[in-house]
């Protein structure tokens, strides 16, 4: 896809929803990361309904390794993988405390070294916290990116970097934002709603339910 197309696509986006924002609730930077390492693999929508309770108690590293993991199982039992998570926000809380004195690091290679934060989850947290204009390759971003023609890719990682390269400087901050709210909500995974889509004349789909 050549840059005029793909810079007409964000435009479109762009004029539609001028800043978008994560979907998942927080209320300072540590909140945010636990958010983030909660919807892996898990909706917003069901992270967001656990983690009002527990943010009440526990929104800082040293409060979080306070409740442990079992206390902090009882607040996201409903979340898929939870046993998981609860070890990796433990582990993660008693890091930040360790090495980094209670703070977040604000580098993606030092965010890797926490437990259950990956390439994805630190991308998510560089963009939203810090505004870096990282692409964070999820579900919806990897269909979405590949149906669009933004790229041709087999895995989130290639996405990322096919991404990074085709897409203007002036929307990289909000272009994952963007692909997200498209594939969750427009162009979803089995019947994608192309009638009414803002950028399906744009788009290189071949299957398009029109």
């Amino acid at each position: 896809m050549n840059k005029q197309k793909i810079d007409q696509i964000f435009s479109r986006l762009a004029a539609a929803n001028p800043e978008p924002k994560t979907e998942l609730h927080f209320t300072n930077e540590f909140t945010l990361l636990v958010a983030v390492v909660l919807s892996a693999q898990a909706t917003d929508a069901g992270v967001n309904k656990a983690t009002p309770a527990l943010f009440k108690v526990a929104d800082s590293p040293k409060k979080m390794a306070a409740l442990g993991e079992e206390g902090l199982k009882k607040y996201i039992k409903t979340i898929g993988l939870f046993n998981a998570k609860a070890k990796n926000i433990i582990g993660l809380s008693n890091m930040l405390i360790k090495n980094f004195a209670g703070k977040i690091p604000h580098t993606r290679e030092e965010l890797q070294t926490l437990p259950g934060v990956g390439r994805k989850t630190a991308n998510v947290w560089l963009n939203c916290a810090l505004g870096e204009h990282t692409i964070a390759v999820d579900t919806h971003v990897f269909r979405v990116a590949n149906r669009l023609g933004l790229c041709k890719t087999s895995t989130p990682e290639k996405t990322e970097l096919a991404l990074e390269k085709n897409i203007p400087a002036k929307w990289k901050q909000h272009a994952h934002h963007w692909l997200i709210l498209h594939g969750r909500y427009t162009c979803v995974a089995r019947k994608p709603k192309c009638p009414q889509c803002l950028i399906k004349d744009l788009c290189e789909f071949k299957d398009k339910t029109i």
